[in-house]
């Protein structure tokens, strides 16, 4: 991700806001400009809930080169408590003990740097209740 579009993107990503549309209610993250649901372009920004379940995880075994320093490690999709899903890595659990419907936390951590002297990326882990 470019750092422009990282730039871009950082309130969402660091403090869990998503768009709610202000016509149908349908909530999106990350934020739209343009509600496909129901076409409105009126949003109100909304806070989500620190806390879901996995709705479904896979291994990374072999990860795409900018990740390989972290193999192996596990994506989820959670389910937010108010339905929302997201993408993210899940942290501080052992593979096999996985599941899902497992209880988590989002927590906000390092998800990669590029470089040395390269740009650090956060964002939102998952990790076990």
């Amino acid at each position: 991700m470019s750092t422009a579009s990282s730039w871009r993107e950082t309130p969402q990503r660091y403090r869990l806001e998503a768009a709610a549309c202000v016509k149908c209610g349908k909530i999106f993250y990350p934020p739209r400009r343009a509600c496909p649901k129901c076409g409105s372009r009126e949003f109100e920004m909304s806070q989500l809930p620190y806390t879901g379940k996995l709705a479904t995880y896979t291994v990374i075994r072999t990860p795409p080169s900018e990740f390989s320093d972290l193999a192996p490690y596990a994506l989820a999709v959670v389910e937010l408590d108010n339905g929302v899903k997201i993408h993210c890595q899940v942290s501080d659990v052992a593979f096999d003990e996985l599941h899902v419907g497992m209880p988590v936390r989002m927590e906000f951590r390092r998800i990669r740097e590029d470089g040395e002297a390269g740009m650090i990326h956060y964002g939102h882990k998952a990790v076990p209740v």
